[in-house]
């Protein structure tokens, strides 16, 4: 259980796909504007990282053991009907939310987070446990950052910024300065 827990923070924090590894930045940067879209986007994105995990956990335990050549394709097929199959949900249940997210949501597919996942659980040797444990940490962490950035964007156009670095030079700035902030975690559990 202890090891689960490390699992889970070491994904969530430490190891944040987005802010340590710069994976998933076309969603982090491009839908981050509303706090409202980002959260949602980022737990679409969780549903497909569990998803993901469960099944990349099946393929290497029951398939790929046969073809193991077949891992990346197998994986991108995995991805790819999750992501479709959200798609869908989220057309039929919220066309708001649909419309809001544009071409993000179908972007989910080739969100390179997604695949790392996969591919890390597998390098790892994660059995199903450890890998959904490390998928929902991911997919926290992911969320996490978008909210974080989302908030940080509301609130610098109430500011008086200026106009120098108003837009994409401002969000890169706070993306790097969050970046900064949960390196910092590396070292706060590297000591136990």
């Amino acid at each position: 259980m202890d090891n689960l827990f490390w699992i889970f923070i070491s994904a969530l924090l430490i190891n944040n796909f987005v802010l340590a590894y710069f994976l998933g930045l076309c969603p982090f940067l491009g839908v981050s504007g509303k706090l409202d879209t980002a959260f949602r986007l980022g737990l679409a994105t969780t549903f497909v990282l569990l998803i993901t995990a469960l099944c990349a956990w099946f393929l290497n335990t029951y398939v790929l053991i046969y073809a193991p050549y077949l891992d990346l394709i197998s994986f991108i097929v995995v991805i790819a009907s999750t992501v479709q199959f959200i798609e869908m949900l989220i057309k039929k249940f919220s066309p708001t939310l649909f419309r809001a997210l544009g071409i993000f949501l179908p972007l989910i597919t080739t969100n390179c987070a997604i695949l790392f996942l996969a591919i890390s659980a597998t390098n790892r040797g994660y059995g199903l446990a450890e890998g959904l444990v490390f998928a929902l940490g991911a997919g926290i962490g992911f969320t996490l950052a978008m909210v974080l950035l989302a908030g940080l964007r509301e609130e610098a156009e109430l500011s008086d910024v200026p106009a120098l670095i108003k837009g994409t030079a401002m969000n890169l700035i706070i993306a790097g300065i969050l970046s900064m902030a949960f390196m910092g975690f590396a070292g706060l559990f590297s000591s136990t």
